[in-house]
């Protein structure tokens, strides 16, 4: 079975660099993937893989029966298993800076996260693994989902309307371009991989004014820094937190306070993020921020508001699964193109699912340094070494066939 994927993995692998130059040629913002989604579902109906669209409007779940004869021992048998593959359908708000012939033709908008390559990477799994179902009992399910990029992420919609059910899957795998690494490499981590993602919006209100009169004025951007040191002091600075010795990142990106050099403006927005990998910890850290921020605001005479919008759960590796995915991958790949991955404060809505079932969510490389391929993800010149589209449809619908066979 190995060498028959490999096989189909060489012979698919143009058709499969076509499908994934045209979804990065055309792509679309989170929940707008109707024409990508419509792409899709005719690569299935061409290769007559049943599939049910319009979940979250633009999600896909497809179904491969195996059709393998059952063991003659019952309890050998895996005909009710079931195992589900995710990719990602949706892109960017980047505008890319690429000069190749499949550059985005939707200025403004680039598969800068690789999403490209998750969706062509299943759908040349699904190709493969529905040419083998003679050869395996149970049923794959392949997820294609849509707004990963967006709270409130669309893994947590479509698992809102059911995707985890009829038939339910008992395990789930997704992987994920990785440009650090080198294609044909993968990279694994057991148990606690991501961080949980929060977004945070402030207002900070004061009282505007000429800046030459500062009797008259409450100065908001005062307040704000002040309120963003005194953030930093408790959750990031080494000397200072008080904080549980847990993985933790508050960080602000924006700041806006639209006033001139002799105008006080009436109000302040911050934006930033916060993640952690501690669920107990995490809804603390949400009442500790709100409590600093008004006691800012009132020794500092202003008022304000704290929003914090809940955003993906941390994502665990479910240890037996992903162990047994590490051992089948040495196998496929090689020992030395399998390598152990750190934490990563990154994140990611697969979480979700990894909340549900047992998940493994593991990295593809697309890296190559001689080709000068190394661009990171959620840039305007990210691009992949193609080549790694034959690991990530191969070893996809590898590690599917460990878990039925």
């Amino acid at each position: 079975m190995k060498e028959k994927i490999k096989s189909l993995s060489e012979k698919y692998f143009a058709e499969v660099v076509a499908l994934r130059r045209h979804l990065h040629a055309n792509p679309e913002l989170s929940f707008e993937e109707f024409n990508t989604s419509a792409f899709v579902c005719s690569k299935l109906d061409e290769w007559k893989i049943p599939y049910k669209k319009g979940i979250v409007k633009t999600g896909i779940v497809a179904l491969i029966e195996g059709e393998k004869k059952p063991h003659p021992d019952p309890l050998q048998r895996r005909g009710s298993r079931v195992i589900a593959l995710r990719a990602d359908l949706d892109a960017l708000p980047i505008k890319e800076e690429n000069k190749k012939d499949y550059v985005s033709k939707n200025v403004g908008i680039m598969h800068a996260c690789g999403h490209d390559v998750h969706t062509s990477s299943l759908l040349g799994a699904a190709k493969i693994l529905n040419e083998l179902k003679n050869d395996f009992e149970g049923t794959v399910k392949l997820i294609f989902q849509p707004g990963e990029e967006k709270l409130p992420g669309g893994a947590s919609l479509m698992i809102n309307e059911g995707v985890l059910k009829n038939p339910k899957p008992e395990s789930i795998f997704a992987q994920h371009v990785f440009p650090s690494m080198e294609t044909g490499k993968v990279g694994f981590r057991a148990g606690m991989y991501m961080a949980s993602t929060d977004e945070i919006y402030i207002t900070v209100k004061g009282k505007g004014g000429h800046a030459a009169m500062p009797s008259n004025y409450v100065n908001p951007l005062l307040i704000a820094s002040k309120l963003m040191l005194a953030l930093q002091a408790e959750f990031m600075d080494e000397k200072t937190r008080t904080i549980p010795n847990i993985p933790t990142v508050l960080a602000f990106g924006k700041i806006t306070g639209i006033g001139a050099t002799n105008v006080i403006p009436d109000e302040v927005k911050i934006e930033g993020t916060f993640r952690t990998m501690d669920e107990k910890w995490r809804d603390e850290a949400h009442e500790k921020m709100k409590d600093i921020a008004a006691k800012v605001f009132a020794e500092n005479g202003g008022s304000g508001e704290f929003n914090i919008m809940k955003g993906y759960p941390f994502l665990v590796n479910d240890e037996t699964l992903t162990n047994k995915a590490i051992a089948n991958a040495k196998e496929f790949l090689g020992k030395e193109n399998v390598e152990m991955l750190d934490l990563r404060m990154t994140a990611e809505d697969f979480a979700f699912y990894s909340q549900h079932i047992p998940a493994c969510f593991y990295r593809l490389g697309t890296g190559n340094k001689k080709l000068g391929i190394t661009s990171g993800v959620h840039t305007s010149t990210f691009d992949i070494d193609e080549e790694a589209l034959k690991t990530g449809m191969g070893l996809m619908a590898w590690l599917v066939v460990c878990e039925l066979k």
